[in-house]
């Protein structure tokens, strides 16, 4: 994969934020792959750069803000996870208008509810808030397209990944993204369940 590839926003925003210009090897392989509308499966090991994949992969899918209702939703391990990923988002998004929130346990759910309701394009968060947040209506699921799961070997064991069942419910076209360090036999179940011909990365 080639910058010229991407869209010139996410260029610039990978050139500003200091990055190496040659992709690693891990975004290469995958962002091809992202961009078809393909669902995913990744595992390579810690420090392989896979959620900086995940984030150059939906702001290259989505472009620019649209609508109010969240397109992509990432799914991160941790509140801290779930905020490195959004500070991600505005560094390389920092040419787009592209509009992300984070939300976590313990957070107040009216006010998380209240902002995803003024209008956002990628809502990370951690799982648990967000199966909350989508048993009291809190997440519009008219304009979804990307669920992506980041560390999903550490989630998935919680029985967290009932939560993509949820959203296959609600949502038919969805493309499914699933990073992990590991693979974990739920990761099978997702397969023939919800996803379609799912294609694998080792790193």
């Amino acid at each position: 994969m080639k910058l010229k590839k991407l869209i010139p926003e996410l260029v610039s925003g990978i050139i500003d934020a200091g990055f190496d210009t040659s992709p690693k090897e891990i975004q290469s392989n995958c962002i091809p792959i992202i961009k078809s509308g393909a669902d995913l499966y990744v595992i390579a090991p810690e420090g392989s750069g896979k959620s900086t994949t995940i984030v150059m992969g939906i702001i290259q899918q989505l472009k620019e803000a649209f609508e109010e209702a969240p397109r992509a939703i990432v799914i991160t391990e941790s509140k801290d996870k779930a905020f490195e990923m959004e500070a991600q988002f505005k560094l390389l998004g920092s040419h787009t208008n592209l509009r992300t929130f984070t939300v976590f346990d313990k957070g107040i759910i009216q006010y998380q509810k209240d902002m995803i309701y003024e209008g956002l394009d990628v809502l990370i968060g951690t799982p648990r808030r967000i199966n909350e947040l989508l048993s009291t209506t809190g997440i519009p699921t008219t304009n979804l397209k990307i669920l992506a799961v980041d560390d999903a070997e550490t989630i998935f064991p919680n029985h967290h990944h009932t939560l993509v069942y949820r959203f296959s419910d609600r949502t038919k076209k969805l493309q499914y993204l699933i990073f992990a360090n590991k693979w974990h036999e739920k990761f099978e179940d997702l397969s023939e369940r919800v996803m379609k011909s799912p294609m694998i990365i080792r790193g």
